[in-house]
């Protein structure tokens, strides 16, 4: 998987902080998660005191691999640890998607105007307890449940949903060799024409778990 980023610029707020990087073309790489309970569901999260409910991802640091990127993300917005989990698969390249007009910080000297994301497919493998999503003093997310396989593709803001039907048809064949083809079922037409906002959710929404209290849409450039 070519994901280099000698071609990318690096910003360094100061010099006790690891350098972001934003390439070129203004978008910085990314990595999205989708943890996976072995029945085919996968974990889906809402953001602190907003509305949005996402996969997690992060941006990368100048200093690590994707997998690495990945570890470290999943740690801060989940608290689970390798242990915890079984990659399954992985995207082959990056996945891109720009960010709306207004999220795009246009006083920044390198202006990010979007994602470029590698995404990864892990097996979930620890107990339900192992998920903590107040590990960290700013946590990410305050509330998850599981969901059905192609339900993020369709729920997520709109923005995001072309990368999520592309990240999601890569992955479920690697999620089928776990959970089988009845839990992940092809996905249906609108999704592989990536029009997921004009089709019916999968699913009814689940039951939310709720977390101890220790974002915004899904538009921050910094995640």
């Amino acid at each position: 998987m070519a994901v280099a980023e000698s071609d990318a610029v690096a910003l360094r707020p100061n010099p006790f902080e690891v350098r972001i990087v934003i390439d070129p073309d203004g978008y910085r790489p990314n990595v999205g998660i989708v943890l996976m309970h072995p029945d085919g569901r996968v974990f889906w999260a809402r953001r602190v005191r907003r509305d949005g409910w996402q996969f997690p991802q992060g941006g990368m640091n100048s200093d690590e691999t994707p997998l690495e990127a990945m570890y470290r993300e999943l740690e801060e917005e989940t608290g689970l640890l390798p242990e915890h989990v079984a990659v399954l698969g992985v995207t082959p390249g990056w996945l891109r998607y720009r960010l709306p007009p207004r999220a795009i910080r246009r006083h920044e000297r390198l202006v990010c105007i979007g994602q470029k994301q590698v995404w990864f497919l892990l097996q979930f493998t620890g107990a339900e307890a192992d998920l903590r999503l107040d590990h960290t003093d700013h946590p990410e997310f305050d509330q998850w449940r599981w969901v059905d396989f192609w339900y993020p593709a369709e729920n997520v803001v709109l923005f995001k949903r072309g990368v999520y039907c592309s990240a999601l048809r890569h992955l479920a064949p690697f999620a089928r060799q776990i959970a089988g083809a009845q839990a992940i079922p092809p996905p249906l037409p609108h999704l592989v024409r990536e029009e997921p906002h004009r089709g019916r959710p999968h699913s009814r929404q689940p039951r939310p778990v709720p977390v101890p209290s220790s974002g915004d849409d899904g538009s921050d450039p910094a995640n």
